[in-house]
């Protein structure tokens, strides 16, 4: 018969206090750590200065971060979920990035749209984000190097392809250095004053967000006009500021309580793993995870058969494609760029061997980029 001490929650208080204390003592190695990797970078890119042909130290490297936060995942061992472990881990690395450099990472505004949750999930609350009125807006601050990088909505797992931003890569020579998935639930919003007995009239939101809840909108408010604007962020701003009239938002719950909105039904998104993917724009090229995608941007002439060319070479190296995404070309004489992305990055022998080969049969092929593959 065991006669041992049971435990106290006072005996469970002191163990967790001195589990905090060994806590506090690691996170600080691991930011002084941080620190000198800040300045063996710094040192080794020390004759950037005096007009040297070497480049200003990279601080973040995405790459890096997702080997960090996948072996995270892999070792874990619970009581914590997996990913709860790599979003902790994703701040921490995040403060210990901005004490080597702080970045500023522009966005698709206003705030509170999806966009500046997905600038978070990547880059963590540590990083500064400015929001930009437009996609458009967003290419221009990073090549301007006004901001370090920018993130911007590529494609909806149900409503498909962004086309401005795949419009932005045609005239853009930005890379692409990371991908996002972000969970997409709407909510329909009021104005927190508004009356409950007055109808809805109107209800605004980004017009794929509309398009992702027709099926809840056309049961729920049938007669209600949908009204598309800019972005959610934009909707719940417009509901906020306009009381007293019939009007509601579809948004998301950030944007919800950043303006103060009354939540008159969750998750009214017509599929449940709804999600979108972004795609964080830079100058930086990005070396391989071991788990990566690389986005091309293909024209072609006008003639039969072209796609069937173009695709050809990644079947006879065992490529896998994951998108094709067909625009206009601008020249308006009615040839087509076409956007794929590929699993892969592009230092890998069979992906050079099938870009080699898309090469002799289009007339351009742009390496958009090749990046990790979202881990969180």
């Amino acid at each position: 018969m065991s006669t041992a001490k049971p435990e106290t929650l006072e005996d469970l208080r002191d163990a967790i206090d001195a589990i905090d204390e060994q806590l506090q003592r690691l996170l600080n190695e691991r930011a002084a750590c941080a620190l000198r990797v800040g300045e063996v970078k710094t040192a080794l890119s020390g004759g950037a200065a005096d007009g040297n042909d070497v480049p200003p130290p990279v601080f973040f490297r995405p790459e890096r971060e997702a080997q960090i936060l996948a072996k995270l995942k892999e070792r874990n061992m619970g009581p914590l979920p997996d990913g709860d472990v790599a979003r902790l881990f994703r701040e921490i690395i995040s403060c210990c990035l901005s004490l080597e450099q702080t970045l500023t990472i522009a966005y698709l505004g206003p705030s509170g749209t999806y966009t500046e949750a997905a600038a978070v999930k990547q880059f963590g609350h540590f990083a500064q984000t400015r929001a930009v009125a437009s996609i458009d807006e967003v290419f221009r601050e990073v090549e301007a190097e006004s901001v370090h990088y920018g993130v911007v909505p590529v494609e909806n797992s149900t409503e498909g392809m962004v086309n401005h931003t795949l419009d932005c890569f045609m005239t853009s020579q930005l890379n692409i250095c990371a991908e996002v998935e972000l969970p997409i639930h709407h909510a329909l919003m009021v104005n927190s004053a508004a009356d409950v007995d007055q109808p809805i009239t109107e209800i605004l939101s980004h017009a794929q967000s509309l398009a992702q809840c027709r099926g809840w909108l056309d049961v729920n408010y049938p007669n209600a006009e949908r009204t598309a604007v800019s972005s959610n962020a934009e909707a719940a701003q417009q509901v906020a500021n306009r009381k007293g009239e019939p009007l509601a938002a579809i948004a998301g719950g950030v944007a919800g309580e950043r303006y103060s909105l009354r939540v008159l039904a969750n998750s009214i998104e017509d599929h449940q793993d709804n999600k979108t993917r972004f795609l964080v724009i830079g100058r930086q090229l990005v070396g391989p995870s071991g788990n990566d995608k690389t986005s091309i941007l293909v024209s072609t002439r006008n003639e039969p058969g072209a796609l069937y060319q173009v695709l050809e070479p990644f079947h006879e190296h065992g490529i896998s494609l994951s998108r094709i995404e067909t625009r206009p070309a601008r020249s308006g004489d009615w040839s087509y760029v076409f956007f794929i992305d590929m699993e892969g990055h592009k230092s890998e022998p069979a992906v050079q061997r099938a870009l080699a080969g898309v090469e002799k049969v289009a007339i351009e092929v742009r390496i958009l980029g090749s990046y990790p593959q979202a881990v969180i």
